[in-house]
């Protein structure tokens, strides 16, 4: 018996808490036509409220480019999501008097290498003169993960955080 008398007392709990919350939206207290659930019959299929119908021009880095002393992997951890087809901007400076320490762009083929920064079997896909002007484009035009890493002294920069990973997703919207 008490334990029925337990049950009926968290269930008048929860609906009274329950109408209450409702009852404090304003949306609630002006009719049930004001009720929005957020879906209805005429927005199917579900949109998104700020859709991206094409592809984007995203600069690694922002306004850092691709530059020794900066973190990658965190920079690819808040500019994420990256979706198919859009494109990575590498800017770095051209080898010179005045730079001495230039960059590359190889893409690693797995996560082990990525990791290790192992270049043994990596593809140099942007060598140290192609950074400058409006920068080196590569597209992400496969639904497989990307792992990029600066090249130079050895592997040096790599394992000095001048490297990230992508793993661009599908537009659904």
């Amino acid at each position: 018996m008490a334990l029925t008398y337990t049950h009926s007392l968290l269930l008048i709990a929860v609906i009274s808490a329950i109408f209450t919350v409702a009852s404090s939206n304003a949306n609630f207290q002006k009719g049930p036509q004001n009720w929005n659930f957020n879906f209805n019959n005429t927005n199917e299929p579900f949109r998104h409220k700020n859709p991206f119908h094409s592809s984007r021009r995203i600069i690694v880095g922002g306004s850092d480019n691709w530059r020794f002393g900066f973190n990658y992997t965190e920079w690819a951890r808040t500019n994420a999501p990256f979706f198919f087809n859009d494109t990575l901007v590498f800017k770095f400076d051209p080898p010179s008097t005045t730079n001495l320490h230039p960059h590359s762009i190889y893409l690693l083929p797995n996560l082990w290498s990525f990791l290790k920064c192992d270049l043994k079997w990596a593809k140099l896909v942007a060598n140290t003169s192609q950074g400058g002007g409006e920068g080196f484009e590569f597209v992400l035009n496969k639904w497989k993960p990307y792992y990029f890493a600066c090249g130079e002294s050895n592997g040096f920069h790599c394992q000095s955080g001048m490297k990230f990973s992508v793993m661009p997703l599908f537009r659904w919207f």
